[in-house]
C-alpha cells in the first residue's frame, strides 16, 4: 500500500504544531523563530531506522539519483549500467549529467539480469544502478561481487522497495550509496521527496553540499557568509516535508505488516495456478505488489477485467508500461538501448501487477484470489 492511504490526523497535528512553533518552513536558520529543525530530525530518524551512518532528504527520488551519481564522480560520456524494467527517472538522471545509460535485460525476478550485466561492463563503466522494482530485491550478492572485482561503485535505486531487505540489511544500504523516493505513490510519502543513504562520509559530504548550492554550513560563519568548495544546485526539501516524513516513517512497520498479510492471501491462493514473479533468496519484500506472469492473452484480459470491476486496478504492469520499460525510451537510451530491452518488453507484456491496498481488507483479497484462480480451476 502507498503511504497516502494512511495520511490522516497524525500528519495534520504535526503540521499544525509546526505552525504553532513558529511556522518556519525553511530547513536552515531562523533559529529565534523556531523550536525544531524537522528535516535534520528526519535525517536522524532515517539513520536509526535503516541503520546507516548518513542520510540526506532531498526534493525527490530522481534528484537523489542525480546527486548520488555526481558524488561517485560520474562525468559526461561515462557509462552507467542499469536495467530495462525501471521508471524512466533513473535513465533521466544518467542522461542529465551527460553520462551514457547502458541498458541490461531483466530475468524472472523482473530485476537486472546478472549474466547480461557482466556482458555490459567496459572500461567506460563508472557506476552500476540495480533497481529494486515493485518491492523486491535484486541479486545483491552477485552485484556486489561484480562491483568488487571490477572496482565499479554501486548506486542502489530503492525508490520502489523502501523497507525491503536483503540478507537482513535494508535495501538501499548494501551498495556504496542508495536512494529512496517518498512521492505520493510510494510506501511512505512526503508528497514529493526522496533520500540518499550511505555509510561513506566523503559521499555524504558531497551530496549535502551539492544539494544546497554548495553550502558547507560552516559553523564559523553565518549562512549568508558561508563557505563553499563546489558548485551545487537546489534539491532541498522543506520543513513541511520533514514533519510529514517523520510521521510516515513511524507508520512503516505497520504498512509492511499489513502489506504482507494481503500479499500472502494472493500467494497462497494463486501460486498453484499461475506463474508468479520469482523472488531472490535471502530477501524480504516490502510486499507492495503481487505479480502474475501469464502467457495466455485471453486469461490476462479476464484478470484485468476482474481487477477493474473490483476496483483494484494494476500497478505499472500493464497500465504504465511505457514509463517503466526502456523499450519505449528511444529518446533517452537510443536504438541500442531499445534493442537491449526487447526481451524485457516481451516478458513484461505477460505480467500483471496487482497492487496491495490498505483500503482493501483480507476478505477483499480472498474474494479477488478466488475470482482469479477460478480462471484456471475449470
Amino acid at each position: 500500500m502507498p503511504g497516502f492511504e494512511l495520511i490522516g490526523i497524525e500528519e495534520k497535528k504535526a503540521i499544525s504544531k509546526l505552525f504553532d512553533d513558529g511556522g518556519v518552513l525553511f530547513a536552515h536558520g531562523f533559529n529565534k523563530q523556531r523550536k525544531n529543525f524537522h528535516v535534520r530530525e528526519f535525517e536522524e530518524e532515517l539513520n536509526l531506522k535503516f541503520k546507516t551512518k548518513y542520510s540526506l532528504p532531498v526534493s525527490n527520488g530522481t534528484s537523489a539519483i542525480k546527486i548520488a551519481l555526481k558524488s561517485l564522480g560520474v562525468k559526461p560520456k561515462d557509462e552507467v549500467i542499469t536495467q530495462s524494467f525501471n521508471f524512466i527517472a533513473t535513465v533521466e538522471a544518467i542522461v542529465d549529467i551527460g553520462a551514457v545509460p547502458i541498458i541490461c535485460s531483466v530475468d524472472e525476478t523482473l530485476n537486472i539480469d546478472i549474466k547480461d550485466l557482466r556482458k555490459k561492463i567496459t572500461k567506460k563503466t563508472k557506476a552500476i544502478i540495480p533497481v529494486h522494482m515493485l518491492g523486491a530485491s535484486c541479486n545483491m550478492s552477485e552485484i556486489l561481487k561484480i562491483s568488487k572485482k571490477n572496482k565499479i561503485p554501486i548506486l542502489e535505486d530503492n525508490c520502489e522497495a523502501v523497507g525491503g531487505k536483503y540478507k537482513s540489511k535494508f535495501l538501499g544500504t548494501l551498495g556504496d550509496i542508495g536512494v529512496m523516493s517518498f512521492d505520493f505513490a510510494k510506501i511512505i510519502t512526503t508528497g514529493e521527496g526522496g533520500a540518499i543513504l550511505t555509510n561513506k562520509k566523503n559521499l555524504y559530504t558531497f551530496c549535502k553540499e551539492y544539494h544546497d548550492h554548495g553550502h558547507q554550513n560552516n559553523p564559523k560563519f553565518p549562512r549568508g557568509n558561508d563557505t563553499s568548495k563546489i558548485a551545487g544546485f537546489n534539491f532541498r526539501i522543506t520543513e513541511l516535508q520533514g514533519v510529514i516524513g517523520k510521521v510516515q516513517l513511524k507508520k512503516l512497520n505497520f504498512i509492511l505488516s499489513e502489506n504482507k498479510k494481503r500479499y500472502e492471501v494472493l500467494n497462497k491462493n494463486l501460486s498453484d495456478f499461475f506463474k508468479i514473479r520469482k523472488i531472490e533468496k535471502n530477501s524480504t519484500q516490502n510486499y507492495e505488489t503481487f505479480i502474475i506472469i501469464e502467457d495466455d492473452s485471453k486469461i490476462r484480459k479476464k484478470i484485468l477485467n476482474i481487477l477493474s470491476k473490483n476496483d483494484f486496478g494494476t500497478r505499472n504492469l500493464p497500465d504504465a508500461i511505457k514509463w517503466h520499460c526502456a523499450y519505449f525510451w528511444k529518446r533517452a537510451v537510443g536504438k541500442k538501448g531499445v534493442k537491449n530491452s526487447l526481451s524485457t518488453n516481451k516478458l513484461l507484456k505477460t505480467c500483471i501487477a496487482i497492487p496491495i491496498w490498505l483500503s482493501k481488507d483480507l476478505k477483499d483479497y480472498q474474494k479477488l484470489s478466488d475470482l482469479i484462480s477460478n480462471l484456471k480451476k475449470y
